[in-house]
């Protein structure tokens, strides 16, 4: 097989102010490696060499991508070596930018174009609150005339988050909900630590970050679709006050049955999608899911960039050959128009519905829908109409530097799917292919969560995360009220902060009614029961929603390891977002929980959390040093 290494030259851009001679001129040298079918090469060594001396190795990463700092102008060569071949690419950098690199690959002359740093917004993302690299650039260096500033290239957009306060249980006794299985914040929130940036506050869900994780929770017994899981412990950051777990766990698909695929790939081909992090990468994930196909399903793809096009019709899953040549054909280039694409792509799995099978379009993007799209409010009508039809829409989001967080959450959550950022391929691989099921089969629909609290046990409390999943008490009973759904096989974890009768808080009373009296306590009120859970939802196939009521006793005891780990992953959300009600809240106390409450670990995830705190916790330091938090 052929490498064909492919290099984006990001500009010969200073990358500091030093006046050290050895710093004029020096600039960041970015590519990534792909094989001949155009599918991007993981963790294969890349060298730098002048002559014959290697003056910069690195490795690529999941996506194929790799980066050289601090390169000064000069001849180079760049060599990606693969088990199944070496591909080189020979450059001169002097004191202009040449418009195109010859690349040569087992005697085979090829070029590539050179994209300059400034033009190329999903390399260079310059995301709040973190420090800007250089505000401007140098009036000329290495024959590069001055750009846009590095501060103004990044579009990414976050809806402001109103975090949950503590509510009084005599106003509010009741605290209602739907469930949220996203995971892309957790993602998101990764790629900015990677990336060595602190996230804005807002694109910290907690409730994202606890749902990533498979708690330790008991399978389902009987007809239910999923268990209910409750744990109480003391609250870390409060110690006054209790905290107190809500998990569920849905029944996880047979592993001898396998239902029906139809699915419509609807896939951004801008110009934005250009780079390795985006187009390439959902090109590979896309290739890996080919591979476990099975005759039964079908898959389409269609295409938008202007003018939306069918770049597969709905094709059987024995026909891989022609799936794979169809991703492989598959470029980026044009302005983006979404609203008929998505059209396109329902119209394509309605003709190839499947009944009692999966029937989903699939959109990947980097957010941007900025050209020629309808309303956002006749999108999400769409969208809700083709929900009720059982095609469900599930939304991938890609890239840096133009993410459109709250529009892609907005879409996944009116089509009943699931909303993930991949961050690199392994993350592709993990929500296709290994939670592939849970991501795409559904266990029940429409599922809701209502919480009363006992007035003689609970003076006060808050939900910790699911801002934007709050209901109305009443919607609880209303079938006609959407909910989220619940994949196989999945996991949701939710956390109550709760304040005893008597702990002290600041919270602003309602003064008291003129024309009522307060209901007095009923019976129960004098029991043992610090709350009842109750949970409504619905079979997949729709129908009216049925009852499920777990009352939960007020005992207090240890930290189980669930609760232990979900604390955690609170604490170290509530740490990112600078939460008024982080209490006594530290890092050494996050990273202190997180490695005490690992627990079960086969996949890693657990342990990358752990790095992942650390990593937090050296770069807020590094931040208030700075004065910047």
């Amino acid at each position: 097989m052929r490498l064909v290494l492919s290099v984006l030259l990001l500009g010969l851009m200073a990358v500091g102010f030093s006046a050290s001679p050895a710093a004029i001129g020096a600039g960041t040298l970015s590519g990534v490696v792909v094989d001949a079918a155009g599918a991007a090469v993981p963790t294969v060594p890349v060298q730098l060499l002048a002559g014959r001396q290697v003056v910069r190795e690195t490795t690529t990463n999941d996506a194929g991508f790799f980066r050289f700092d601090s390169v000064a102008p000069g001849r180079y060569q760049v060599r990606a070596t693969a088990p199944f071949g070496t591909g080189t690419l020979a450059l001169t950098v002097t004191d202009a930018i040449v418009p195109a690199l010859r690349v040569v690959v087992s005697g085979v002359s090829q070029t590539t174009k050179v994209r300059l740093a400034a033009r190329e917004q999903a390399m260079h993302p310059a995301p709040p609150p973190s420090p800007p690299f250089a505000t401007t650039m140098p009036s000329r260096i290495g024959g590069v005339r001055p750009m846009v500033s590095m501060t103004d290239v990044t579009t990414e957009s976050y809806s402001k988050i109103d975090e949950h306060g503590f509510r009084l249980v005599a106003d509010d006794p009741l605290s209602t909900f739907s469930i949220d299985v996203d995971t892309a914040s957790y993602a998101n929130v990764r790629r900015f630590l990677n990336q060595g940036t602190l996230p804005p506050a807002d694109a910290v869900r907690i409730e994202e970050l606890l749902n990533y994780f498979r708690f330790d929770y008991p399978e389902p017994a009987g007809d239910r679709p999923f268990s209910v899981t409750t744990d109480v412990g003391p609250a870390p950051w409060a110690p006054a006050h209790t905290l107190v777990l809500v998990g569920l766990k849905a029944q996880p698909i047979d592993a001898d049955r396998h239902v029906p695929r139809n699915l419509v790939f609807l896939l951004d081909v801008s110009g934005s999608m250009y780079s390795p992090d985006k187009l390439p990468l959902v090109k590979t994930a896309m290739r890996m899911l080919t591979a476990t196909l099975t005759p039964a399903d079908r898959v389409a793809i269609v295409t938008y960039a202007g003018a939306s096009g069918v770049a597969l019709p709905s094709t059987p899953g024995s026909d891989k050959t022609r799936i794979e040549q169809a991703i492989a054909d598959l470029a980026a280039g044009g302005s983006t128009n979404g609203a008929a694409g998505i059209q396109l792509a329902y119209d394509i799995a309605a003709q190839s519905f499947v009944r009692g099978g999966i029937n989903r379009v699939i959109l990947a993007t980097d957010g941007d829908f900025n050209v020629g799209v309808t309303s956002e409010g006749a999108l999400v009508r769409l969208i809700e109409q083709q929900r009720e039809r059982g095609v469900f829409l599930s939304v991938l989001g890609v890239g840096t530097g133009n993410l459109k967080d709250s529009t892609m959450e907005q879409l996944a959550d009116r089509g009943n799917g699931h909303y993930a950022y991949l961050d690199s391929l392994h993350e592709a691989r993990r929500v296709l292919i290994a939670e592939g099921g849970g991501t795409l089969v559904t266990a029940a629909s429409d599922v809701k969560i209502q919480v009363e609290f006992n007035p003689a046990r609970v003076g006060a409390y808050r939900l910790i995360g699911y801002e934007n999943r709050v209901l109305a008490h009443s919607d609880f009973n209303d079938d006609r009220k959407d909910a989220g759904e619940m994949g196989a096989g999945h996991t949701v974890t939710a956390l109550y902060e709760i304040v005893p009768p008597g702990v002290t808080i600041d919270v602003p009373g309602v003064d008291p009614l003129r024309y009522q009296t307060v209901t007095r306590p009923s019976s129960a009120a004098g029991s043992d029961e610090l709350m009842t859970v109750k949970l409504r939802y619905k079979q997949p196939e729709g129908g009216a929603s049925q009852l499920i009521s777990v009352p939960v006793q007020d005992r207090a005891g240890a930290m189980t390891p669930n609760l232990g780990f979900a604390a955690a992953v609170a604490e170290f959300g509530m740490l990112l977002r600078r939460s008024e009600h982080s209490g006594s809240a530290g890092w050494t106390e996050a990273l202190d929980l997180a490695r005490r409450y690992r627990g079960d670990d086969a996949d890693g995830y657990r342990a990358e959390f752990v790095r992942l705190v650390e990593l937090a916790a050296a770069l807020d330091g590094q931040a208030r040093a700075d004065g910047r938090r």
